[in-house]
């Protein structure tokens, strides 16, 4: 039980930093286009690799 909880927010931290990595690395243009500003990535990461 208590190794699933781990594995499962290890897996959510992973998605976190993969989706700041892939969102950081678009220009601001690119971001604008999907509705996303640059302040907005962590936040954005966060709610959906909690919701993952």
């Amino acid at each position: 039980m208590v190794v699933s909880f781990i594995i499962s927010k290890v897996r959510a931290y992973l998605k976190y930093r993969e989706m700041v990595r892939e969102l950081s690395s678009l220009d601001d243009r690119a971001l604008s286009d999907i509705g996303v500003s640059r302040s907005d990535i962590l936040r954005l990461a966060k709610t959906t690799a909690i919701s993952a």
